[in-house]
């Protein structure tokens, strides 16, 4: 069993004993916990939470708890049910709450689940925010109230609607030049809150020929649920059969976007990203930002419109922090995560695949040929196993030192450029790992990087060298 403390949130398998996995005391314990800290960030105030969850089948049992519990400390709550995480984050602002709870485990497996909580903004807390969170959750600090006082329940369970109208309300999505396009699109809703939303988007776009790939809400994921390549066989193969111009693939929650070319290849993940900044900066130029594991293409793309582009730690909320601090028009993260502030500063597959349709259009290129207009990268993706009682901090020193030539960036793991390639170490928030992200023009180039940057940690393991 697993359970997963992280600023935004908690998250963990189904079962066992508390403090071991995701169990119903551990989820009145953090949910109670989060309570507290909105009632002391707020006071004085009537406290209102937003509520949704994906469509695992555990969604149902973690919401009851979290709700009695919010509701007995005389927390009002919206629940939005089967919904998007970025559904929730623009929720929250739209009903003025002071919260936001997203029951998803994201693209983990289905005995997994967790809480995604919000601040005020409808954004994921920071570092500061998700302690101050934990230091409540003692069960000693929680505070109730009387029955009277109790929270009032409201179900609002048309807030995908609401997201849809506020995506086509922007004026770089245009519906005309997509329906001109008579596309035809084939959609993997992986049977979660996806193969509700992203239907009835394209829909409302204009989309032509809409197919539907596991989009049945019943939490039953029919593969991996993670958006990858090796995970989308059948939506590559019936974006072939059903001869569509593209397909999209999302992860349970939404926030992911994940795109097949019409002739079956993956566009992808890194690139959905750089192709949706490349149209939001030919509309709009300004700067960009995304993660410091992400492809170095939209740094490209970024300068040759001569805007700035400005990398961050990795996670979501650092991504929007440097967003915010340098006035970015777009970021977001190389795993299909597109963030765009003139909507909202959350990750939002629905938006990336209004903007990206609505780019295609415009080109009036095949997916795989929009694809070659981008510079070529690669991304290895690596990692290594430390003994217990092994320094990470230290073995990054080691790392920095030997390659001192180079340009290096330390603020966050170790990140080493070579010319046009680059690798990045991080620490794993969840296990005694390294993780080794490398990047070049090929696939054979960024293994032999990340492979070399292995062999370098192994030496320092053996002693082999200070």
């Amino acid at each position: 069993m697993t359970l997963i403390q992280s600023i935004s949130g908690i998250r963990g398998t189904l079962g066992g004993k508390p403090g071991e996995g995701l169990s119903p005391v551990d989820i009145m314990k953090f949910s109670g916990a989060y309570g507290m800290w909105l009632k002391r960030r707020h006071p004085g105030k009537k406290i209102k939470v937003l509520i949704g969850r994906d469509a695992r089948i555990s969604g149902p049992n973690v919401r009851n708890i979290v709700v009695s519990n919010l509701q007995a400390m005389g927390i009002d709550i919206i629940d939005a049910g089967i919904s998007t995480t970025p559904t929730i984050g623009i929720g929250v602002r739209h009903f003025n709450c002071q919260g936001g709870i997203i029951i998803t485990a994201s693209h983990n497996p289905k005995n997994w689940n967790a809480l995604k909580l919000l601040n005020e903004e409808g954004q994921f807390l920071n570092d500061t925010q998700g302690q101050e969170v934990y230091r409540h959750s003692e069960l000693k600090d929680f505070e109730y109230v009387a029955v009277e006082k109790f929270g009032e329940y409201n179900r609002e369970e048309c807030l995908v609607e609401m997201h849809i109208e506020k995506i086509l309300a922007l004026p770089l999505v245009d519906t005309d030049a997509i329906a001109e396009a008579k596309f035809s699109v084939v959609v993997d809703g992986v049977n979660s809150s996806g193969g509700i939303a992203i239907p009835m988007l394209l829909e409302a776009l204009g989309v032509k020929k809409i197919t539907e790939l596991y989009c049945e809400p019943n939490g039953l994921f029919p593969h991996n649920p993670e958006p990858l390549g090796e995970n989308l066989g059948e939506l590559s193969e019936m974006v072939v059969s059903k001869n569509a111009h593209v397909g999209f693939a999302v992860d349970p929650d939404v926030d992911r976007l994940a795109i097949v070319c019409q002739d079956g290849e993956m566009f992808g993940e890194e690139y959905t990203l750089v192709s949706v900044a490349d149209y939001v900066l030919s509309q709009t130029p300004g700067n960009t930002v995304s993660n410091m594991s992400s492809t170095q293409a939209l740094k490209e793309i970024t300068e040759k419109r001569n805007c700035g582009y400005f990398a961050s730690a990795v996670g979501e909320i650092n991504v929007v922090e440097i967003m915010k601090k340098h006035d970015a028009v777009i970021g977001g993260e190389g795993n299909g995560g597109v963030i765009y502030p003139e909507l909202h500063y959350g990750r939002d597959a629905l938006l990336a695949v209004a903007l990206f349709l609505t780019h295609l259009a415009k080109s009036g290129k095949t997916c795989s040929a929009l694809k070659k207009v981008y510079p070529e990268y690669h991304i290895s993706k690596n990692k290594i196993e430390l003994p217990a009682d092994v320094s990470m901090d230290g073995i990054f020193d080691k790392v920095a030192k030997r390659y001192s030539r180079k340009k290096i960036d330390q603020s966050d793991g170790t990140k080493i450029w070579f010319d046009k390639e680059w690798v990045h170490l991080r620490k794993s928030n969840t296990e005694p790992i390294i993780r080794i992200y490398s990047e070049s023009d090929s696939p054979v180039k960024a293994e032999n990087l990340g492979r070399k940057i292995i062999g370098d940690i192994r030496e320092f393991l053996r002693g082999e060298e200070d």
